[in-house]
């Protein structure tokens, strides 16, 4: 089954536009594969602002999150996996999602835990969800 993380975010995305807020990223500065302005990161985290106003060109793709904007003046060419988004959120309120867990975690520790315990593989039901509402 596909990542439904892509999906939300552009949901999300269009939800906070739609109500006149500024949508920005918590994104994992750490992976590979990542073009990002690392001066402006954080403790291994970058926050971007990726409102209409503010970038061009956005793509919000099932893979990759890409766009231009500028920094300290210099124009920038911005992308990384969707799988690095930590979170999005409506800057002006907090309110959106934070993604906890990256789903190839999530599939890695139930074959894990199907292959020591073949036996509970069925009765076994899965905990909550790896997703949390920020309000």
């Amino acid at each position: 089954m596909k990542s439904n993380r892509p999906y939300l975010l552009r949901a999300l995305y269009d939800w906070i536009c739609d109500n006149h807020l500024t949508p920005y990223l918590l994104v994992d500065a750490t992976g590979d594969d990542l073009s990002i302005p690392f001066d402006f990161v954080e403790d291994k985290k970058i926050v971007l602002n990726i409102s209409p106003s503010a970038v061009r060109d956005l793509d919000l793709s099932n893979d990759y999150i890409n766009f231009k904007a500028r920094f300290s003046g210099k124009s920038m060419n911005v992308y990384f996996p969707v799988g690095a988004v930590l979170a999005i959120y409506a800057n002006e309120n907090g309110r959106g999602m934070i993604f906890q867990e990256e789903e190839q975690e999530v599939e890695k520790e139930n074959e894990s835990v199907s292959n020591s315990e073949p036996e509970k593989k069925e009765t076994k039901k899965k905990k909550g969800s790896h997703l949390k509402i920020v309000k």
